[in-house]
C-alpha cells in the first residue's frame, strides 16, 4: 500500500520552489585558514564550522564568532546530539572528541579510523556515525555514554552521510561511485546502490518523508535515488566542485553549493520527480554550508585565493578573506 500511494502523496506534498528568492543578505568574517563541513546547533542557535585548528561557532542572532569553541587539529565535521553533547571528527588526532556544546569542554577522546570525516546523528539508536574517508569504515559513538559503541565495516573513501530518522544512514563512497545503506542499530550494511555516471560523489541529503536521496557528483551532475530500493529517480545538471547537498524541508528542495563556478544549484521536488529550478550566484570555493531551519537562511563558508606561483603548488588564501556568506529568502 505504501508504494502504491507514494506518487499521490508526493504530489500533495510538493511545494513550488524557485531559486530567485535567495539573496545575499550579508557576510560574517572569521579567521583565515581551511574549513570543512558546517552544521546548525539549533537549541543554541549557532552555526558550527569545521576549521583547520578547531570548531568555529557563530551566534546566528548577533554574528559573534568564537574562533575555536573546541580547539583541535584538522576538524572535518561535527554534530550535536539532543542532549547537548557534541561529537567532532579530528583528522589531526585520528579520532573524535566528545564535547559539551554549551562551552566546548572536551569530555572524551576516542580513536577511530585513519581520517574521520563526516559525522551524522542517528536518532533511533542515539548514536553518532563517523565516516572514515581514508581507510573506510564507520565508527559509532554514544554521546550519552561518551564512549565508542561499535563499528560498521564499509570499504572505500566515505564521504557525507544522511540519516532517515528510523535507524538507517546512507553514505556516499567517493572512490566507488556508489551509495551504501547502513542499519545503525543492527551494526550492518544493508544495501549497495550504484550511482550511474557519477564521479566522486561527495555531498548527500535526504528527504525522509518522500524517501528521496540526492548525491552531488564531481562531474557536474546530481543523482537522485529512492532510499527505499535505490532506484534512480533523476539525473540533474549542477555546477562544478560541489561538496554538500542541503535539504530545505520547508520548501521541499535540495540546495547544492558548487565552489568551482560559485553558484548554488536549487533542485526542487515536483510530485514524484525533481527538477533544477534555478541557480544563485555565490562565490568561488563556496562548496559547503548549512541551512538554519528556524529562519531559512543559508550559510556558506568561503575565501579568496591567489593563483599558485609555480605549477604543482597550491593556491594561497588572500589574508583576511575568509567569510561566511548569508543567503536569505525574500
Amino acid at each position: 500500500m505504501r508504494f502504491a500511494l507514494l506518487p499521490a502523496i508526493l504530489s500533495l506534498l510538493a511545494v513550488p520552489a524557485t531559486a530567485a528568492d535567495y539573496k545575499l543578505a550579508g557576510t560574517v568574517a572569521g579567521p583565515d585558514g581551511g574549513w570543512d563541513y558546517a552544521s546548525i546547533d539549533a537549541p543554541r542557535h549557532r552555526l558550527l564550522v569545521a576549521r583547520a585548528d578547531g570548531l568555529m561557532a557563530v551566534d546566528l542572532a548577533t554574528h559573534a564568532v568564537t574562533p575555536a569553541l573546541v580547539p583541535a587539529q584538522g576538524v572535518h565535521g561535527a554534530v550535536v546530539a539532543p542532549n547537548g553533547i557534541g561529537v567532532l571528527a579530528s583528522g589531526g588526532s585520528g579520532g573524535v572528541l566528545v564535547f559539551n556544546a554549551a562551552d566546548g569542554a572536551v569530555l572524551a577522546t576516542i580513536p577511530t579510523g585513519a581520517k574521520p570525516d563526516a559525522v551524522v546523528y542517528e536518532p533511533k539508536s542515539g548514536l553518532a556515525a563517523v565516516m572514515d574517508n581514508k581507510g573506510g569504515g564507520v565508527a559509532l559513538i554514544d554521546p550519552a555514554k561518551k564512549s565508542a559503541a561499535g563499528a560498521i565495516a564499509v570499504e572505500g573513501m566515505l564521504e557525507f552521510a544522511a540519516a532517515d530518522g528510523a535507524g538507517q544512514v546512507f553514505v556516499n563512497v567517493e572512490d566507488k561511485g556508489e551509495l551504501v545503506a547502513l542499519d545503525v542499530p543492527g551494526r550492518k550494511v544493508t544495501a549497495h546502490y550504484p550511482l550511474p555516471d557519477c564521479e566522486k560523489p561527495t555531498g548527500l541529503a535526504l528527504d525522509p518523508l518522500t524517501h528521496m536521496l540526492v548525491s552531488a557528483c564531481a562531474n557536474g551532475k546530481a543523482i537522485a535515488l529512492s532510499a527505499i530500493d535505490g532506484k534512480v529517480l533523476a539525473t540533474l545538471p549542477i555546477g562544478s566542485r560541489p561538496d554538500a547537498v542541503i535539504f530545505d524541508e520547508k520548501n521541499k528542495r535540495f540546495l547544492v553549493p558548487c565552489g568551482g563556478d560559485g553558484v548554488l544549484t536549487v533542485i526542487a521536488e515536483k510530485g514524484s520527480s525533481l527538477e533544477v529550478s534555478g541557480t544563485v550566484p555565490t562565490a568561488e570555493r563556496a562548496r559547503l554550508g548549512a541551512l538554519d531551519p528556524a529562519t531559512g537562511k543559508l550559510y556558506l563558508p568561503t575565501a579568496d585565493f591567489q593563483p599558485a606561483a609555480q605549477p604543482g603548488e597550491r593556491p594561497t588564501m588572500v589574508p583576511g578573506s575568509f567569510r561566511i556568506l548569508i543567503l536569505a529568502q525574500d
